[in-house]
């Protein structure tokens, strides 16, 4: 399951829980590359604490949005992924990417307000 939100400030925040397959990853890719190519999106943040399993699908994924957002400057932060996830983003390059911490203190790293969840 996925809860994707756009934030005022132009933060897309996609918590991810349970399981993130193929087919999870394509209807999130394309819900989340509409909105960052249309301008809505400035910043992603992956929230992965309640994700138990991601495939290369889900690495995908990520690293596809991370494209969109290239040309704008825009940022990407993956937070609290199990510690197997952890180690394959370390693998692909996003380990500076990486946070363990809460979605509201991520918005405050990139230069979001605050906002209740």
């Amino acid at each position: 399951m996925a809860d994707i939100e756009i934030l005022d400030n132009g933060i897309l925040v996609a918590t991810l829980r349970g399981e993130l397959d193929n087919h999870k990853a394509n209807r999130i890719r394309t819900q989340i590359s509409a909105s960052i190519f249309t301008g809505q999106v400035r910043a992603v943040i992956w929230n992965l604490e309640g994700l138990g399993f991601m495939d290369s699908a889900g690495i995908g994924l990520i690293l596809g949005r991370m494209r969109d957002l290239a040309p704008t400057g825009g940022e990407t932060l993956i937070l609290n992924p199990s510690t197997t996830m952890e180690k394959i983003f370390n693998f692909s390059g996003l380990g500076p990417n990486i946070r363990h911490c809460t979605v509201d203190m991520a918005i405050g790293e990139i230069g979001g307000v605050l906002h209740e969840q």
